[in-house]
């Protein structure tokens, strides 16, 4: 009789559970909330490790182009960038029909990340309590399963392109020698250190043709003439810093973007880790595309087309330094002007000339801005968690411009290597969008 009653209760379970509305699922990712999570760790986790700033865009760009690949697989509105990147192939791999998309490109973001940091378990960690709030929402298990498998697949795919770019090869080329010829770059105050990426010029590009594609104008030839033009862009530095307002100075820190920096106390010397210069415009995509309630596609194209921009842009920059190898305004300043000048802001590990800041943003923002409009106002709170106050800009090219003297207001560099930087990110970014599309008409057209 007992066994009776437990088998008609257990049944009666069976029943109702059986007559439950299966749990709607389709609103648990919507925007690109949860990518941008995943970005901002993958942020935290290159600071942590300390990676430069070329290594940096290298390490956004394919962990969002992963989570791309995803859209483009599962909407026709998009086209795999795969097959029109440099070294490319077409990803052919059948979607599943029990899968949830966002889900799956969530997935091939992190395991693309994960694969290209050192601290792996920061990583896993956030996936996995982003994933326990996914289950939460009521997605099935076999759904959940065989979304994340996709996404994985996918991001093996992105994985297996990326290590043919150069990049591990590249980790044993000699490191750079200082020459101490007249005008060439040397290791700064305070840490002196070593120069930071000489070979980055190997790296495969994704769209540009080759790292020297854009050749810039040489810097003025080096003079310790008053007279000279050299020693004047050098002297206009230094009235810069001498000068500055407390805007200007404002400026300069926002745009920091230092990973390098290096505090000193007494004999003791410490670093302090912020941000990269391609972390910060990573973080205006994830601001733009919030500001513009995009989807979650639409956050891993403005994601995957800005890293492609900046990774390109660190390329041809790396370039023409390591090309022209031209000495610092520290350097100079403290030999010819005044021993006792220091820069506002700490001079960064590599020679002078293109500012990258000036490349990176410009391309950065070209590219922004063909996905968001011209007119785009937003607040950009990239630096907030590094104890500095937001800025307001209403358009990304207003951005970048400032972003771009902000290296002068800082003493880091000469307007040359400015000017030219703007050029030379300018140039990038056009024959990105000239050459690839995330768009099937715009792809046609291109054609």
């Amino acid at each position: 009789m007992i066994r009776l009653k437990g088998l008609l209760f257990s049944l009666l379970l069976l029943t109702i559970f059986s007559c439950q509305e299966p749990v709607d699922y389709s609103d648990a990712i919507t925007d690109g909330h949860y990518l941008s999570e995943a970005q901002d760790r993958i942020t935290e986790v290159i600071i942590h490790d300390i990676f430069s700033p070329p290594v940096a865009a290298r390490i956004y760009s394919y962990s969002s182009l992963a989570a791309y690949e995803v859209a483009a697989a599962v909407d026709p509105g998009y086209k795999s960038l795969m097959g029109q990147l440099n070294g490319s192939e077409a990803i052919n791999i059948q979607v599943p029909k029990n899968i949830y998309p966002p889900l799956a490109s969530l997935a091939a973001y992190y395991k693309m990340g994960t694969a290209l940091i050192f601290s792996e378990e920061m990583v896993q960690n956030h996936k996995e309590k982003a994933f326990a709030e996914l289950k939460e929402k009521g997605i099935p298990d076999d759904v959940f399963e065989a979304s994340v498998k996709f996404g994985e697949e996918i991001a093996d795919h992105i994985k297996a392109y990326s290590s043919k770019d150069n990049y591990h090869q590249s980790r044993s080329f000699p490191k750079y020698t200082v020459t101490g010829q007249p005008g060439t770059w040397e290791p700064t105050p305070p840490a002196y250190m070593e120069g930071i990426e000489p070979h980055w010029n190997k790296i495969r590009t994704f769209v540009i043709d080759s790292a020297a594609q854009f050749k810039v104008s040489p810097p003025p030839a080096y003079s310790t003439d008053p007279n000279s033009e050299f020693y004047q862009k050098a002297k206009e530095v230094y009235d810069a810093v001498v000068n500055a307002s407390k805007e200007e100075l404002d400026i300069a820190m926002f745009w920091d973007c230092n990973p390098y920096k290096m505090n000193v106390k007494g004999h003791v010397m410490f670093a302090e880790k912020k941000i990269t210069p391609g972390g910060h415009w990573m973080s205006i995509a994830a601001i733009a595309a919030k500001t513009a309630n995009a989807d979650w596609k639409k956050t891993a194209e403005a994601l995957a087309m800005t890293g492609i921009s900046l990774h390109d842009a660190f390329v041809a920059c790396w370039d023409e330094k390591y090309r022209s190898k031209l000495v610092r305004p520290e350097t100079y300043i403290n030999q010819f002007i005044d021993q006792e000048w220091v820069p506002y802001l700490q001079t960064p590990p590599f020679p002078e000339h293109t500012s990258g800041h000036s490349v990176a943003s410009t391309s950065a923002a070209f590219t922004l801005t063909q996905i968001f409009g011209e007119d785009f106002h937003f607040v950009d709170s990239s630096e907030v968690n590094y104890g500095l106050p937001i800025r307001e800009f209403d358009s990304f090219m207003e951005a970048s411009a400032e972003a771009a003297c902000s290296r002068f207001y800082g003493g880091i560099h000469y307007m040359p290597a400015i000017n030219e930087g703007v050029w030379q990110g300018r140039k990038v970014g056009e024959l990105i969008w000239s050459r690839i599309s995330t768009k099937p008409e715009n792809l046609a057209e291109n054609k």
